[in-house]
């Protein structure tokens, strides 16, 4: 038996929680980096955040912010 492993409803819904706390900051982020913000869903995928982490600190922010 794995020890830490139940999901039950509250794993689901702390799991839910997680991922949305992971999109979120890049949804508002890749716009302003002139990136479409459905590339955000990336974040939940192990690796992924910092794959967009390194995407944008490489990237020149050459787009004006959205009022």
């Amino acid at each position: 038996m794995m020890m830490g492993m139940q999901f039950g409803a509250t794993g689901l819904m702390m799991m839910v929680i997680i991922a949305i706390a992971l999109v979120f900051p890049f949804w508002k982020l890749l716009p302003r980096f002139g990136f479409p913000a459905w590339l955000a869903v990336f974040a939940i995928i192990p690796l992924g955040a910092l794959i967009l982490l390194w995407i944008l600190a490489l990237s020149d922010r050459s787009v004006k912010e959205p009022k």
